[in-house]
């Protein structure tokens, strides 16, 4: 049953910085509402078919920004600046 594969995609959620913000049940199954960095939902939709045998589906659409936590910028910056590094040599 679709109830059956919740508790895994809230801890997928959990896992890529998302903040779920209401379960609902329905008759198709269980809609789980959350808020998700984009940077973290690339390659979802294989990740949530493979949890759910096939049966998830998902939606997305853009909130707002917001800042970053310190150790994600800091990854981001020494990734960019390798890179940078690289390309002029």
């Amino acid at each position: 049953t679709p109830e059956a594969h919740v508790g895994d995609v809230i801890g997928d959620l959990n896992r890529r910085r998302g903040m779920i913000k209401s379960q609902e049940p329905n008759s198709t199954g269980v809609r789980i509402k959350a808020e998700c960095p984009l940077s973290e939902m690339f390659g979802y939709i294989g990740d949530l078919r493979t949890m759910t045998s096939g049966r998830g589906q998902f939606s997305m659409e853009f909130l707002h920004y917001k800042a970053c936590p310190k150790n994600v910028a800091e990854a981001v910056i020494k990734e960019t600046l390798e890179r940078e590094g690289k390309g002029k040599g």
